[in-house]
């Protein structure tokens, strides 16, 4: 058994399909294209894991008293 039920017989099928439907230079770029896009999605998860650290850094640093006058205005 392979994958969830799926054999690597019938996976070896459906690529060996899937390469004649689009052809291999297409395949290429479109696996670049979903390669890249997921670099960027990482990158961008992790800056904002970074500004929300930065934040909560920066909410902790301020005294009592002033966070207290900050949120009265």
């Amino acid at each position: 058994m392979g994958i969830g039920g799926i054999s690597v017989g019938s996976l070896l099928i459906v690529l060996v399909i899937v390469m004649l439907l689009f052809g291999t230079k297409r395949l290429r770029n479109i696996g670049g294209d979903l390669g890249g896009a997921l670099s960027g999605f990482r990158k961008a998860v992790r800056e904002t894991e970074q500004t929300q650290d930065s934040l909560t850094l920066d909410a902790a640093a301020q005294p009592a008293a002033q966070r207290e006058s900050q949120q009265r205005v």
